[in-house]
């Protein structure tokens, strides 16, 4: 049975059913995200929903496979400064566990504006973003293997992971330069400089 089908206390289809109602949706979700930032309601609980590191959606073990659901839902999360991730609409607060970031971005466009690289990112739920002052990349080293893990400020306190794929471009428009007196390996992208590591670290990249 798919997960949108189960039926339970937080069953996926009500949840999307209310969320739609809540949010105004007619199953066309071009308008973007809820306003959830303005929406205050009370916290019932956590349900048995996940998004795995690969940016896969479960509800109760299981994979949901319908896309606009996954749009639908995503429009309406939030992070909060206790570092957990929600649910929101006007009148529910639901709680759901991401093992890495909530969203992917699973595409790269380089373009330039006045002289300058722009680089413009599309995530795995059709937000598309660009990396600038409103929305810094930043780049973690994870793990005793050095792995390089970028990820992209989408709203509130919601990021993407930078795909393996696009993180390997990313780092080909990668350069040399100064910060506060030290050379570091960058990304510059609509005026802003991302440091990604000090130079001297760049041979970490090649593992």
């Amino acid at each position: 049975m798919a997960a949108e089908d189960i039926r339970s206390t937080a069953d996926a289809a009500d949840l999307a059913a209310l969320i739609s109602r809540a949010a105004g949706d007619s199953g066309d979700r071009k308008r973007g995200p809820a306003p959830v930032d303005k929406w205050n309601p009370a916290f019932c609980g956590d349900i048995d929903m996940e998004i795995r590191a690969d940016g896969t959606w479960f509800y109760m073990g299981t994979p949901i496979g319908r896309a606009p659901l996954v749009r639908l839902f995503s429009s309406v999360l939030r992070k909060d400064e206790d570092g957990k991730t929600y649910l929101i609409t006007p009148v529910e607060k639901v709680g759901i566990r991401v093992v890495d970031a909530p969203f992917v971005a699973v595409e790269m466009n380089a373009s330039e504006r006045d002289g300058e690289p722009v680089l413009t990112f599309r995530t795995n739920v059709g937000d598309v973003v660009e990396a600038s002052e409103e929305h810094p990349l930043r780049f973690v080293v994870h793990g005793d293997n050095k792995e390089l893990k970028p990820y992209l400020h989408v709203r509130g306190r919601l990021e993407a992971l930078v795909s393996r794929a696009v993180m390997y471009e990313l780092v080909e428009r990668g350069e040399i330069c100064r910060v506060d007196g030290v050379e570091m390996f960058c990304i510059r992208s609509a005026g802003r400089i991302f440091p990604v590591m000090p130079a001297g670290e760049l041979d970490a990249l090649s593992r």
